[in-house]
């Protein structure tokens, strides 16, 4: 288990988000925030004040010393984007270098009329009325646009039209911004600083305002007593490159402040370094099903139709025989899930799941991406297969299409679904594994599950009779965990609506149909799951019959400490 550090810097999300944009993709937003904008933020605030303390320099320059902190970041969920159009800069109809010389003209014969002034006693001389009027003549507008003699140009026509309310341009601008499910993060540094230097950055903390765009304001302090950490610097490839700060950061932030001015362009400076979450280690036992396992993830492309969940049988089922085309014969039973004799296989093989945006406050159903789970326990064979489908796959497009485009899975006639295979993190936290494998005692479905047996009607007849269904349901339940090592549950509730928000109607899904033993199709009953375990679960964990297509996926309700705050719907 990962300890936390000795020092530590707490920021607060007053408006319960995070406004700022990934530096590789200025349409997804950072999470977590990275180190290297905190730092930013507390220069800012040392360098506003008249006079910099001297104190507060060498307090940042000792923070700048220190190794790249631990971070302690709960999950996020991203807002969607909106475009919004702003006006651009006002036009202007003169160059800057001439308003530059205009403004040292100005200066320059200032200066001199008021020497006259002064020799002259305050009196109005021909030489103070001389350049009095010089300085009334550099001031005039007019003169400045054009010669009174020269007809203007048309580009300067034009610029001055643009200056005009109805001629104005608008630039299109994205505020993409992450709503954390607890509205705090926390960096520590395993070092224990002077008494001076940490008093010095507490109250240069509470000077810091935003952090990341101006709209994410915050509140920021020494921490006390420092969280467990959930993002740590990694010791392998894994993991995700977050920027941090380096020795001399304060002394290059001024050199281009110097250089830009707060008004040009310009660019964080930041030494990158690979983090990877925290495993956190139990101290109570785990249960762990057959279907835990790692996720190859593959995005949506941000031009690809948008499906939501209940399509996601009919994914899964595109997304398999594209795999299968690509695959190399023989193929290995831990990718096709059948055996020789076409009968299913009986050894741990590849699930296929469309993941859908659910248990947030604004989450609508839809499918951001698709991941292949790779069970724990499936063959060197299998693995060593999928991964060459796979980069069959990928050439097959790189060469015919083109370098940087992206794969497609076509759905019949109802479109194409473009996506990109996630080599590294994915910026989403839903098409990350860890939202989806966090240990929980109690667990809801985010698509319903396909019962393994059927249980009568659960809509119709009489009382009794719906009774009777429900219970059968119930034991279908349990014998589903059971196919996948789960114990019995304690408490097992079953309803069509959804446990979860974001997730469908059971209703909604189409019918999903499988082949039974005398080879007739066999229709399964769809129903909303929840489950308690007497002992925490650790995912990813998938239910019943249709667990390798996409239904079934099951979503585990986080502790108490880790939930929404209390104007976020929960759950639960």
């Amino acid at each position: 288990m990962s300890t936390p550090g000795q020092f530590a810097i707490e920021v607060n999300f007053l408006t319960g988000r995070y406004v700022a944009t990934s530096h590789s993709d200025r349409r997804v937003g950072e999470w977590p925030p990275h180190p290297a904008r905190l730092f930013s933020a507390l220069v800012a605030a040392w360098a506003e004040v008249e006079k910099p303390d001297s104190e507060e320099r060498s307090a940042l320059e000792w923070l700048e010393a220190q190794a790249a902190p631990a971070i302690t970041a709960p999950e996020a969920v991203p807002r969607r984007t909106v475009s919004h159009f702003v006006p651009v800069n006002d036009p202007t109809i003169v160059g800057r270098a001439l308003q530059e010389r205009r403004s040292d003209e100005i200066r320059t014969l200032t200066d001199q009329l008021h020497e006259a002034l002064v020799a002259s006693g305050g009196e109005v001389t021909p030489a103070v009325a001389r350049l009095q009027k010089q300085v009334a003549k550099k001031r005039e507008v007019g003169n400045t646009v054009r010669s009174p003699r020269k007809t203007p140009a048309k580009a300067a026509l034009a610029a001055a039209f643009a200056m005009l309310p109805e001629g104005r341009g608008k630039q299109e601008r994205t505020f993409p911004s992450m709503s954390p499910n607890v509205p705090r993060v926390t960096y520590s540094w395993d070092v224990v600083p002077p008494d001076t230097t940490a008093r010095t950055l507490d109250s240069l903390l509470t000077r810091v305002t935003r952090l990341g765009h101006s709209s994410s304001l915050v509140s920021c302090r020494v921490a006390p007593d420092p969280p467990i950490p959930t993002h740590v610097p990694a010791t392998n490839a894994g993991g995700s490159i977050l920027r941090t700060v380096r020795r001399g950061q304060l002394a290059e932030l001024e050199r281009q402040h110097a250089r830009h001015q707060g008004v040009r362009p310009r660019s964080l400076p930041f030494a990158g370094v690979r983090y990877q979450p925290v495993e956190v280690s139990p101290d109570e036992p785990i249960i762990t099903p057959n279907t835990r396992g790692r996720w190859i993830v593959f995005e949506f492309t941000r031009d690809s139709r948008a499906f939501h969940a209940t399509r996601c049988v009919e994914l899964a089922t595109a997304m398999r025989r594209a795999i299968l085309s690509h695959a190399e014969d023989p193929i290995p039973e831990g990718i096709s899930g059948h055996r020789d004799d076409g009968k299913p296989s009986l050894s741990p093989h590849i699930a296929i799941l469309p993941i859908p945006y659910v248990g947030y406050r604004h989450a609508d159903g839809r499918l951001f991406g698709v991941a292949l789970s790779v069970p724990d326990g499936m063959d060197r064979a299998s693995q060593t297969g999928l991964y060459r489908a796979i980069g069959t796959w990928e050439r097959t497009v790189r060469d015919n299409v083109g370098a940087n485009e992206p794969l497609t899975v076509t759905m019949g006639s109802r479109g194409v679904v473009r996506m990109r295979r996630v080599l590294d993190v994915s910026e989403l936290w839903s098409l990350r594994v860890e939202p989806w494998r966090t240990r929980s005692r109690r667990w809801l479905s985010a698509t319903p599950v396909a019962l393994p047996r059927h249980p009568g009607s659960l809509t119709k007849g009489t009382a009794t009779a719906r009774t009777k269904a429900w219970a059968r349901a119930e034991a279908s339940t349990r014998l589903a965990c059971a196919h996948v090592g789960l114990p019995d549950p304690t408490i097992v509730e079953l309803s069509f609506d959804p446990g979860i928000s974001g997730a469908r109607k059971a209703i909604h899904f189409p019918a999903f149909r499988q082949t039974g033993r005398e080879g007739k199709p066999v229709r399964r009953q769809l129903v909303h799951v929840s489950l308690t375990f007497d002992d925490p679960v650790a995912g990813p964990l998938m239910l019943g019959t249709g667990r390798f297509v996409g239904l079934g996926l099951m979503r585990p309700t986080p502790p108490r400490s880790t939930q929404q705050p209390a104007d976020e719907p929960s759950d639960e």
